[in-house]
């Protein structure tokens, strides 16, 4: 069944879907690090999370240029960094400070996550990228493509993944302690910003913004307030939603314990949207099937305020966010983000105390360890992140056929990234991207 695009942003799109075929381009990887040498690092996006991945690369690293389209977020960040060269343009910095620059962050909006990333990596930088990894599923499946290509040390900004709480839980899910998994459900508490309405009214851009940059790959748009510094979440063309926003903190740990990839059919309803904003809330249900003995099992998930059923809960108090797991044998409640608060079994029974998992040296102190020689970081690119962002992103396509209510189920073939049953997903899946902004090369 056809589902036609008409977002202007989808209008552009390519004919294909599939990963097609590609060339890294630019010099390979740099060799390794020696454990006491210190990284030369680069920011992209200091605002925000940005502000403390700049410091965290700063601290660990030397900080030789940072950027941001927003000047006086830029020389904030410079009276920090006062050795770093400023830059509004992270093409003309990675042009320019190529031959300087060790590993990079990219802590920008949702819709520059993938144009930067991928230039660095090309030319052989170690990248450090915000969660979600990308905008879209196929920004996903390239990112952990060249990052493997070019041998690189990678990792996504979902912090609670080196968190032993999170680790913890998934170790107890792991160990068979529910016995078979059925079902999952995962809550959160955002959006905390508006969604669901249409655009503001173009207004002066402030001077100290540079509009064109912060649009970066995305159609052309007049500036409006309302989109820069934070509520740029809920609108199509340069945001995630609230599930872009939270399930790579939320699922990552269901995600983490039964390896939820690649969802055959995914299926939405939602408050209704213009296609243009991302809808008031939403309930996803995404359909997995069975994987290396995993046996098959849905998760379910909400957002703007909606909830699972309090009678799944008995007598425990559903939080503002969490995870709700739900084996044959018993149910893991996990409230907050990243099971930060701990976990119960809600039959009432002990937690295995004879559990193992791998402690974290830190979030971030894993992706510079892997710079220098030592193991990847668990949340890199290839193996666990790529495959997370592709799961997540894909809740949007449900979210996108849900435009009235209830939305057809969208059937999934993952290894062509594509639909098998409804037309006119193709730019959501892989996007057109502005002159100046390059994907595939």
């Amino acid at each position: 069944m056809s589902h036609r695009t008409n977002r202007r942003t989808f209008l552009q799109t390519t004919a294909a879907t599939g990963i097609g075929f590609w060339v890294a381009g630019g010099a390979g990887a740099q060799d390794s690090k020696s454990p006491n040498e210190r990284v030369a690092m680069a920011s992209i996006g200091l605002g925000g999370k940005g502000s403390s991945d700049s410091g965290d690369a700063g601290s660990m690293g030397d900080m030789v240029a940072v950027c941001d389209t927003d000047e006086n977020t830029l020389n904030g960040a410079g009276k920090r960094f006062p050795k770093a060269k400023r830059y509004t343009d992270f093409r003309k910095m990675l042009d320019e400070m190529g031959k300087s620059i060790d590993a990079v962050t990219v802590s920008t909006p949702d819709h520059t996550h993938a144009p930067a990333a991928l230039m660095a990596m090309r030319m052989g930088k170690h990248c450090f990228c915000q969660k979600p990894m990308t905008h879209t599923i196929y920004e996903a499946r390239l990112m952990a493509q060249v990052a493997r290509e070019k041998k690189l040390a990678t990792q996504m900004g979902n912090q609670g993944t080196a968190d032993a709480s999170l680790r913890r839980a998934a170790a107890i899910v792991k160990a068979g302690t529910l016995g078979t998994v059925k079902e999952v459900h995962v809550w959160t508490n955002r959006p905390i910003w508006p969604q669901g309405g249409d655009r503001p009214q173009p207004a002066q851009c402030p001077a100290h913004l540079k509009w064109d940059l912060w649009l970066g790959p995305a159609p052309e748009r007049p500036y409006a307030n309302g989109y820069h510094p934070f509520a740029w979440r809920g609108w199509w063309d340069f945001g995630t939603g609230a599930l872009g926003d939270m399930a790579c903190h939320t699922v990552n740990m269901p995600y983490m314990a039964l390896n939820l990839r690649d969802p055959v059919a995914v299926q939405a309803e939602s408050s209704g949207h213009n296609k243009d904003s991302y809808p008031k809330w939403s309930i996803i249900a995404f359909d997995f099937p069975e994987l290396n003995g995993r046996p098959a099992l849905k998760l379910f998930w909400y957002d703007g305020g909606k909830r699972p059923s309090n009678d799944l809960f008995g007598d425990a108090k559903i939080s503002g966010s969490g995870v709700l797991v739900i084996g044959d044998k018993d149910k893991l409640y996990g409230p907050g983000d990243y099971c930060e608060k701990g976990v119960q079994l809600l039959s009432g029974a002990k937690v295995p105390d004879d559990l193992k998992w791998a402690n974290s040296p830190g979030h971030f102190q894993e992706w510079v360890r892997a710079i220098k020689g030592g193991e990847p970081a668990m949340s890199n690119f290839p193996d666990y992140s790529s495959g997370l962002t592709e799961t997540i992103l894909l809740g949007n396509l449900a979210v996108w056929v849900a435009d009235k209510g209830k939305g057809e189920k969208v059937e999934w073939d993952a290894k062509n990234l594509k639909s098998t049953n409804i037309t006119g997903l193709e730019a959501i899946v892989k996007p057109a991207y502005r002159a100046g902004y390059t994907l595939d090369v």
